[in-house]
């Protein structure tokens, strides 16, 4: 696929893109680095791109899953540091705050209501994806999405 080709039918897309990115994300910023990455690898691909038949279903594909692997991997900094470290030699003070700080974190996720504690434990501590979460609970996307961010803001509240 030449310039000309991807900026019309690739590029003029971007409003729509960003909208939906901004939807996932509810981020402008978080929003705007996924769509940048979604046109570094839509314009790394752009040899196989003459092959695709709805460019705009196809672009909105891959952004949601760069949107869902940027959710995935914020959600996992965001509990690694709530979580305490086990590794290496820790003073025994330490190992103690951690201790109270597990039981802490621990405490405030078994004062969740049934629904979020098992969305926030199949999602956070397992780590199972949206897709199974949806099999397992029977929600659907959006609900377990509102949930899950409901279940996140109580636990930081409580923490």
């Amino acid at each position: 696929m030449d310039v000309i080709s991807f900026k019309r039918e690739y590029l003029s897309l971007s409003d729509r893109l960003y909208r939906v990115a901004y939807y996932i994300l509810e981020s402008e910023s978080d929003a705007e680095d996924a769509l940048q990455e979604l046109y570094l690898k839509l314009w790394q691909m752009r040899d196989r791109l003459d092959e695709i038949l709805t460019p705009e279903a196809y672009s909105i594909r891959l952004l949601k899953n760069i949107c869902i692997d940027r959710i995935r991997t914020k959600s996992k900094i965001i509990f690694s540091d709530i979580l305490p470290e086990t590794e290496g030699d820790v003073p025994q003070d330490e190992r103690i705050d951690s201790s109270q700080r597990l039981q802490k974190v621990l405490a405030a996720i078994k004062s969740l209501p049934d629904r979020q504690r098992q969305v926030l434990t199949l999602r956070m501590i397992e780590g199972r994806p949206y897709e199974e979460i949806v099999k397992i609970t029977g929600l659907n996307y959006l609900t377990l999405r509102v949930v899950l961010s409901r279940a996140k803001k109580q636990l930081k509240g409580k923490l």
